[in-house]
């Protein structure tokens, strides 16, 4: 089965990591947390969620992973501040494999500059910022443009859950 990097840092939309995560690994795939320090206990902004970062950035390529998943909150706006994560989804969108994106999580695929052209969606308040990014901005619960998933906020992680699955086994 598939091995999914799941990106993090403090701060992530707690259900926006473990139901995706919690859903990819029943059916069989391993999700392996990258962040900025391999060891490091990060937390959930609403619940506090705690994750251990299993691999740090400067420990990762896309060539280790099948697919990624990028949660929302405000783990992406921290970590497109720092180079490390910035490059790896950069290099990982342009490997072509599967991303999976919700929420704010397009805040990090924007920094890297890989949205243009592209089809997808992300959080109202960053609707803008999106299609200033070049992408062309839909309004639906899950957008699937190529190994492109990318999902509004939390109410959608049904259909976000259900088509990264469909992406994953195909």
């Amino acid at each position: 089965m598939s091995k999914v990097a799941a990106i993090l840092t403090n701060m992530f939309e707690d259900v926006e990591y473990t139901e995706p995560a919690d859903a990819f690994r029943g059916a069989g795939h391993e999700v392996v947390t990258v962040g900025l320090k391999a060891g490091e206990t990060v937390k959930g902004k609403k619940t506090q969620t705690p994750v251990e970062i299993d691999r740090a950035f400067e420990d990762a390529s896309p060539e280790q992973f099948d697919a990624m998943l990028i949660p929302g909150g405000f783990s992406p706006d921290i970590l497109r501040a720092h180079d490390e994560p910035v490059n790896f989804v950069r290099d990982f969108m342009r490997s072509g494999k599967p991303v999976f994106m919700i929420c704010h999580g397009a805040q990090l695929l924007i920094t890297a500059d890989v949205l243009r052209d592209r089809k997808a969606t992300g959080y109202v308040s960053i609707v803008q910022d999106i299609k200033n990014a070049g992408a062309h901005y839909e309004d639906r619960e899950v957008v699937v443009d190529g190994n492109l998933v990318s999902s509004r906020n939390p109410g959608d992680i049904p259909a976000f859950i259900r088509e990264s699955l469909q992406v994953l086994e195909s």
